[in-house]
């Protein structure tokens, strides 16, 4: 694998490992964005980010990494409802609306970065 691709990849998995994180450390934030049809929303914030911390974790080992890969393509997928929902209840506190409404986009620029570890 060239070295960037490798950076590339390390880079991908601690950034998953840390989003995964942050669900437990600020988890207000992830409940915030959570679209009211969404049942048990603690619940499943938790989960997400246990989700996250493994996927990360996945991506590190040569074994594990194509399963790791399709596991963030499908969990981008699976979130992208609280990001579009996070863009149309946009709060004061919340990031401007053009930066809510560009991280639509950027989920298909993060898939096709997982899609190329599969």
């Amino acid at each position: 694998m060239p070295e960037l691709t490798v950076i590339s990849l390390y880079v991908m998995a601690i950034l998953y490992i840390i989003a995964g994180i942050l669900h437990f450390v600020i988890p207000r934030f992830y409940l915030r964005i959570m679209p009211p049809y969404i049942p048990y929303p603690k619940f499943v914030v938790s989960i997400s980010g246990l989700i996250e911390i493994a996927l990360g974790a996945l991506l590190l080992l040569p074994d594990t990494r194509q399963l790791g890969a399709w596991g963030v393509i499908l969990l981008l997928i699976a979130v992208f409802p609280a990001n579009l929902y996070h863009y149309q209840s946009r709060r004061k506190t919340d990031p401007p609306k053009w930066a809510l409404l560009l991280r639509l986009p950027t989920q298909l620029l993060l898939i096709y970065w997982a899609y190329t570890f599969t």
